[in-house]
Protein backbone atom coordinates (compact mmCIF):
# COMPACT_ATOMS: atom_id res chain seq x y z
CA UNK A 1 0.00 0.00 0.00
CA UNK A 2 1.30 3.61 -0.61
CA UNK A 3 1.24 6.42 1.80
CA UNK A 4 -1.99 7.91 0.05
CA UNK A 5 -4.00 4.56 0.15
CA UNK A 6 -3.15 4.43 4.18
CA UNK A 7 -4.14 8.09 4.80
CA UNK A 8 -7.80 7.51 2.90
CA UNK A 9 -8.49 4.48 4.88
CA UNK A 10 -6.94 6.07 7.83
CA UNK A 11 -9.67 9.16 7.05
CA UNK A 12 -12.54 6.43 5.99
CA UNK A 13 -12.04 4.68 9.59
CA UNK A 14 -12.02 8.07 11.68
CA UNK A 15 -15.61 9.32 9.48
CA UNK A 16 -16.99 5.83 10.58
CA UNK A 17 -15.93 6.12 13.69
CA UNK A 18 -17.43 9.86 13.69
CA UNK A 19 -20.51 8.55 12.42
CA UNK A 20 -21.08 5.43 14.81
CA UNK A 21 -20.55 7.83 17.32
CA UNK A 22 -23.00 10.01 16.26
CA UNK A 23 -25.53 7.37 15.91
CA UNK A 24 -25.12 5.81 19.38
CA UNK A 25 -25.77 9.78 21.10
CA UNK A 26 -29.11 10.18 18.53
CA UNK A 27 -30.53 6.49 19.80
CA UNK A 28 -29.12 7.87 23.47
CA UNK A 29 -30.88 10.98 23.22
CA UNK A 30 -33.98 8.96 21.80
CA UNK A 31 -34.01 6.84 24.56
CA UNK A 32 -34.28 9.44 27.32
CA UNK A 33 -36.96 11.15 25.46
CA UNK A 34 -38.69 7.64 25.71
CA UNK A 35 -38.06 7.02 29.15
CA UNK A 36 -39.09 10.34 30.25
CA UNK A 37 -42.56 10.04 28.19
CA UNK A 38 -43.28 6.70 29.96
CA UNK A 39 -42.83 8.40 33.28
CA UNK A 40 -45.38 10.69 32.47
CA UNK A 41 -47.68 8.69 31.13
CA UNK A 42 -47.25 6.50 34.52
CA UNK A 43 -47.34 9.58 36.75
CA UNK A 44 -50.74 11.07 34.64
CA UNK A 45 -52.88 7.50 36.09
CA UNK A 46 -54.94 8.16 39.03
CA UNK A 47 -54.44 6.13 41.97
CA UNK A 48 -57.18 3.60 43.18
CA UNK A 49 -59.19 4.87 45.81
CA UNK A 50 -58.23 2.63 49.12
CA UNK A 51 -61.70 0.50 49.27
CA UNK A 52 -60.66 -0.69 45.45
CA UNK A 53 -58.57 -3.57 45.05
CA UNK A 54 -58.00 -4.56 48.33
CA UNK A 55 -59.97 -7.91 48.35
CA UNK A 56 -60.10 -10.52 46.35
CA UNK A 57 -63.55 -12.66 45.65
CA UNK A 58 -62.67 -16.52 45.64
CA UNK A 59 -65.63 -18.17 45.63
CA UNK A 60 -67.33 -18.40 42.16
Amino acid sequence: MDVGAIASVATEMSQVETAQAVQIAVLKKAMDIEANSALQLLQAIPSNPPHLGNNVDALA
